[in-house]
């Protein structure tokens, strides 16, 4: 077999090899960066808007865009165990529909992290909402939300919210702590 020369057309140096092989896979990871990117504003958009008809009590709205898992968990802004599943019926969500009315929402996004089969949404609902008997008022919380990739859809998994937007005091998270009740 001839020995090629490396300045002969069709030819690689070693060097140009190399480079050729890092660019492409520098090319890989940036398409699929771009599309975990495109992912991650996706689910922020939808965040937004399921959020704003949750706090509007508009269930029918919010059941188009949210996708729960099977293996969903919630721990709900009022404390308590922890929710595994999520009851999609129509007596369950007319429950929240009357819970939650007349609500305004901005989205905050505090941190993202995503790989391509899950996302990690870190975020600040800034909301005003009538909730159940209680008028219009501040309902910020804090929330982290987990997607996973299932086929080509996004599904929620895990959601946790608080209301310690503002924080508190020591005694004032030792008493939330003690679930309300007096100095043990």
């Amino acid at each position: 077999m001839p020995k090629q020369h490396a300045n002969w057309p069709g030819t690689l140096s070693r060097r140009s090899a190399l480079t050729t092989v890092a660019a492409a896979s520098l090319a890989a990871r940036l398409s699929a960066s771009v599309a975990a990117n495109d992912d991650v504003a996706h689910l922020i958009e939808r965040a937004a808007a399921k959020n704003a008809a949750f706090m509007r009590g508009d269930m029918d709205r919010w059941l188009d865009l949210v996708r729960i898992a099977s293996d969903f968990t919630l721990m709900q802004p009022f404390g308590g165990p922890t929710s595994h599943g999520f009851d999609a019926g129509p007596e369950h969500l007319a429950k929240l529909s009357g819970l939650f009315k007349n609500g305004d929402t901005a989205l905050e996004v505090v941190q993202t992290y995503a790989s391509d089969k899950l996302v990690v949404l870190v975020m600040v609902e800034r909301q005003h909402a009538e909730v159940g008997s209680l008028p219009k008022q501040d309902w910020s919380l804090r929330v982290t939300e987990i997607y996973r990739k299932d086929g080509s859809e996004w599904q929620l998994v895990h959601r946790h919210a608080d209301p310690l937007v503002y924080g508190v005091t020591l005694q004032e998270a030792a008493t939330i702590a003690r679930g309300g009740r007096k100095d043990e």
